[in-house]
């Protein structure tokens, strides 16, 4: 470590006395000067809410983007929040449950990190309500990488990263070299808040650039239809019954709410929302992923036991099975939804529509170190 690292150390180390001895507000540094960023909300999409104590700038989601990628933030330097959220599956993980850094597997598939700036919770069974509060989980998990976050500090404090000079990168993102936790997460939520999907064929049809085959806009028909038989079910419409929680509105394919869709008769294997709320009639719930991508990532539900689209769409053609707490949109449990082949064709070929590859590709989401 070179004589200028040290004397950084030294400095920064007064500074945080300082700071916590006089309760200085260090971001108020008048050579600070950051680039204010603006995110260009996609045709069709909601206004996104930027939480007013974490603005937008250039400096914070290239930050960001350096510590998403960061082995440093692992116990032993082996896995970043990258590893476990491939760009080629939707930033998901490919594997059916995600490997810790002692090689020790969670109970869960790993989300998609698509378009979560208008998601209004976190984790599959809800438990952040914030998208900085879901990043400081995995860093201490014991499943997952594994450290505290106060060795986390240390380390971008203190330890040589060649070129990078994290303390610099914090001055520019927040005008401070005090390296923190909450600085930290910040950041990577500022990165992850652009890393918007809204760029697939589906999309392009409704801006009025392509047009979907008579295949793909019969199963967006189907997508929109109530299922069953309407001399059986009143209402029915021979659909295939997504819409209602992964409908359309502000472009989402998804209500981002929590439901029990039908997989199991009881709940022993993963309670889900219940360990959040206490609330016995949430047993069973999770949180409705987006269809974003979905072609891109499998495997599926909570906890991938599905890996294709095609047994996807059999569960719910199906009807699912019948619980406690199955869900009043999961009607059909008897009997099923009874799709033709063809159905379960053009409905597959439309989900495939919502397959934005410049998102997956997009260099700026890509692995900086």
């Amino acid at each position: 470590m070179n004589s200028d690292r040290l004397s950084r150390i030294t400095v920064s180390g007064f500074l945080i006395f300082i700071a916590v001895s006089s309760g200085c507000d260090c971001g108020n540094n008048p050579a600070w000067e950051p680039t204010s960023y603006t995110i260009d909300i996609p045709a069709f999409f909601p206004p996104m809410d930027i939480p007013a104590d974490n603005a937008m700038t250039e400096e914070g989601i290239k930050l960001g983007r350096l510590l998403f990628w960061e082995k440093s933030l692992s116990l032993d330097h082996s896995i970043s929040c990258g590893s476990c959220h491939a760009p080629t599956s939707n930033f998901s993980d490919p594997n059916q449950f995600s490997s810790g850094v002692n090689g020790t597997l969670g109970g869960r598939n790993a989300s998609v990190i698509v378009n979560l700036g208008w998601s209004s919770s976190f984790f599959w069974d809800g438990r952040a309500m914030t998208l900085e509060d879901q990043i400081r989980g995995p860093v201490e998990h014991p499943l997952e990488m594994n450290v505290t976050w106060e060795v986390v500090v240390e380390r971008l404090m203190n330890d040589d990263f060649g070129e990078l000079d994290y303390p610099q990168l914090f001055f520019d993102a927040f005008g401070t070299e005090i390296i923190t936790e909450d600085l930290s997460v910040k950041a990577i939520a500022q990165f992850i808040r652009t890393m918007i999907s809204a760029n697939s064929k589906f999309d392009k049809w409704r801006r009025g650039e392509t047009d979907l085959s008579d295949l793909e806009y019969f199963g967006y028909q189907l997508f929109l239809k109530e299922g069953g038989d309407p001399e059986v079910n009143p209402g029915g419409e021979f659909g295939a019954d997504c819409f209602h929680c992964h409908g359309e509105a502000g472009l989402q394919f998804s209500d981002y709410l929590f439901h029990n869709n039908g997989l199991d008769p009881s709940f022993e294997a993963d309670p889900g929302r219940v360990n959040v709320t206490g609330f016995v009639l949430d047993s069973g719930l999770f949180k409705t992923p987006t269809l974003r991508n979905v072609a891109l990532s499998a495997p599926y539900m909570h906890d991938g036991r599905f890996n294709s689209l095609e047994e996807v769409v059999e569960h719910y053609n199906s009807g699912g099975v019948s619980s406690s707490t199955i869900d009043t949109f999961m009607k059909y449990t008897t009997g099923g939804l009874e799709l033709a082949p063809q159905q379960k064709e053009a409905l597959i070929a439309f989900l495939n529509t919502l397959t934005d590859t410049t998102f997956i590709q997009n260099p700026d989401f890509s692995n900086p170190h």
